[in-house]
């Protein structure tokens, strides 16, 4: 994926510090090029915690059979992040709250469909689909073309797919043979020795992650949302559709969210009413992975490539952490170090602009 072809990469957008020393130009080429940062901190986090499990100081071998057992949860999460992606790249604050319930309304009308109704899997992955884009397009209304926050609409709608999840089946899931069958769209394939990675990695998330590349990088659609996202003003004047560009983002972002509870119904063989929500939720890890990614908050500005990697070192953060820590320390530190990714990655983002004048 070019760096310089995309628009919104952050990229100078003015003549920086004067010093053209070795040592500040790679620190303008970490800081202003998040994929390389990215790539630099994944190495740096195998390194270090393949050193610590060499030296025996981790619960659980962290090894390459680990690594690629934990992409297991990284689908979902970098689908979700690229929900966000598009959504706060459409600008006015934008953030989607509501992706987790509409992950686990999506996931319970999937369970239905396959199970009860015993509807073919493909037919009751194209109406979960089109149900999710619907749940988008309400966020979307809200905020285009009714003038909500988006913090506002997309809380009240999180309440609303999360209550009708809920309500769908008495609180219980979903689950026969039908829908354990769905199981095997993630089995995992072996590569080599005792490497398997998920199948759904190559067959859903880089399919989704190319696809959302080529619609920001190649597609007029791309352009407007960096330009509705950047100054929405002057977007108008320069005859760009402002209103349907940010509703469709919202669209996107509920078509992601369809396709991320679709693989949380195959990954548990049952369709679970709180998919979504269980936890501390998929909103929040997906916001930090995009922010981490390079997403601005502002709006204008973000890449698919920066977003991918930032999901791919929160998924094996993750997987490091959790054979770190004992007992549900290890949960309870994720959650800290997601706070932390969050705030840090903030502060680098502006500190970024500061320094070297990035497009906003």
């Amino acid at each position: 994926m070019s760096t310089s072809t995309v628009p919104g990469n952050l990229q100078p957008a003015k003549q920086g510090p004067s010093s053209d020393g070795f040592g500040s130009r790679v620190l303008r080429r970490v800081l202003t090029d998040r994929v390389t940062l990215l790539a630099i901190l994944i190495v740096a986090l195998l390194v270090a915690f393949s050193a610590l499990s060499a030296a025996d100081r981790l619960n659980a071998p962290f090894n390459v059979s680990y690594l690629s057992t934990s992409l297991m949860s990284l689908v979902p999460v970098a689908l979700l992040a690229l929900a966000q992606m598009f959504v706060i790249m459409s600008g006015r604050s934008g953030i989607d709250l509501s992706v987790g319930g509409m992950v686990s309304l999506a996931a319970m009308l999937f369970g239905w469909l396959v199970g009860p109704q015993q509807w073919p899997v493909i037919t009751a992955v194209v109406i979960t689909l089109i149900a999710a884009m619907l749940m988008g397009l309400l966020n979307g209304y809200l905020v285009s073309y009714l003038g909500f926050p988006p913090l506002i609409a997309t809380l009240a709608s999180s309440y609303v797919f999360g209550s009708m999840a809920m309500l769908a089946n008495d609180r219980a899931p979903f689950a026969d043979e039908r829908i354990a069958a769905t199981n095997a769209l993630t089995r995992r394939i072996e590569l080599f020795g005792d490497v398997a990675v998920p199948a759904h990695v190559f067959t859903v998330l880089l399919p989704c992650i190319l696809i959302a590349w080529l619609a920001l990088a190649k597609s007029r659609w791309g352009k407007s949302l960096y330009a509705v996202g950047t100054n929405d003003v002057a977007a108008k004047y320069a005859t760009q559709p402002v209103k349907a560009t940010r509703a469709s983002a919202y669209v996107a972002a509920g078509l992601l969210s369809g396709v991320a509870a679709i693989v949380n119904v195959a990954q548990f063989a049952s369709a679970r009413p709180d998919a979504g929500t269980a936890g501390n939720g998929m909103a929040l890890p997906a916001i930090t992975i995009a922010v981490l990614g390079g997403v601005a908050i502002a709006g204008g500005l973000g890449r698919v490539g920066g977003t991918a990697l930032a999901a791919l070192l929160i998924t094996w953060l993750n997987a490091a952490i959790l054979i770190s820590f004992q007992g549900s320390m290890g949960p309870r530190v994720q959650l800290l170090a997601l706070g932390l990714v969050l705030l840090g990655a903030v502060l680098l983002n502006s500190y970024a602009n500061r320094r070297y004048g990035l497009a906003e």
